[in-house]
């Protein structure tokens, strides 16, 4: 394939560098595949593009990729890699089990460590969709075990593992179930940058996934842990899918959000109203986005988890 490397950014009058690598398909097949590679500190940058967020850390040893996007995005991924350093990605850190975050860890070489949340381990294996993905007569492939294993996670974690030392130290966390029953948090301590995940993918709905262990009820206060964590900690949160990094205020804005959404379900269970009812009423308040089909997946976990 034909690669082209744009630099999308002017250093000299104090932008961040953004790195978009370009994979073109032969002709008649699809557009090419842009990610972009946004420095966020000295040897800290966010991937964008073909999926959630992905974190990428230099090291002296090499490189730590979190989250691989989704399928056909891997060699994307690696090829912007390569534009902002020539050492090899060692490890890969999966924040949780959805396609669009893990799906590229098949296109790595088979070498290459691979780190999850023990939950999320086991989630991979199966690779269910998630609780808000439209119905499908014939489900959706497996993609690990069309490649026959190939890049399942290696090593687990239950609640903390950290990975290198010094400047060099990656923490891993896990604090509870919220958008899956497996999501880890992993934090950059030497520069105080958390990476998140679809816990907080950007200012929108999440998913709260049943099909893989997720939960309504119990999603804010599992965010106010991680809250309490970040604000002693990190100053800057890597979201799932935003286009911007967030700040601690936006993460306790966040909670309000999802416990308000969680108030409103119930009062609508208590007050009688269906899960339908709630579908067809129910709207984000200002600055928030909402997927039809999560507001109904999600009230309807919230329902069965209201006694």
């Amino acid at each position: 394939m034909r690669r082209m490397f744009v630099l999308g950014t002017l250093l000299a009058i104090g932008l961040p560098l953004t790195v978009a690598a370009v994979q073109q398909p032969p002709a008649g097949q699809q557009a090419p595949r842009v990610v972009e590679v946004d420095k966020l500190k000295d040897n800290l940058y966010v991937a964008k593009g073909g999926g959630g967020n992905s974190s990428v850390f230099i090291t002296a040893a090499g490189v730590v990729v979190v989250d691989t996007k989704n399928p056909g995005w891997g060699q994307p991924l690696l090829d912007g890699i390569k534009k902002v350093t020539d050492k090899p990605v060692t490890i890969i850190v999966n924040t949780h089990t959805h396609g669009d975050h893990v799906s590229g860890n098949v296109e790595f070489p088979a070498e290459v460590d691979i780190v999850a949340h023990v939950n999320t381990a086991e989630n991979m294996k199966a690779m269910r969709p998630n609780s808000s993905a439209a119905p499908s007569a014939t489900p959706p492939p497996n993609i690990f075990t069309q490649h026959n294993g190939k890049g399942l996670a290696k090593r687990t974690f239950t609640d903390k593992m950290t990975i290198g030392r010094g400047n060099e130290q990656i923490d891993l966390y896990y604090f509870g179930r919220s958008h899956t029953n497996g999501d880890a948090l992993v934090f950059f301590p030497a520069h105080r940058v958390l990476h998140i995940a679809d816990m907080f993918p950007g200012k929108e709905l999440p998913i709260m996934d049943s099909n893989n262990g997720g939960t309504g009820v119990g999603y804010a206060d599992t965010l106010t842990k991680v809250l309490g964590f970040s604000e002693k900690n990190a100053d800057v949160i890597v979201n799932g899918h935003s286009n911007t990094t967030s700040t601690n205020a936006d993460l306790k804005e966040y909670i309000q959000f999802i416990r308000g959404w969680v108030k409103d379900v119930q009062d609508a269970k208590k007050n009688g109203k269906s899960v339908d009812d709630v579908a067809g009423s129910w709207k984000p308040p200002s600055g928030y986005n909402a997927q039809p089909a999560r507001v109904r997946s999600n009230a309807q976990l919230i329902f069965t988890e209201t006694k």
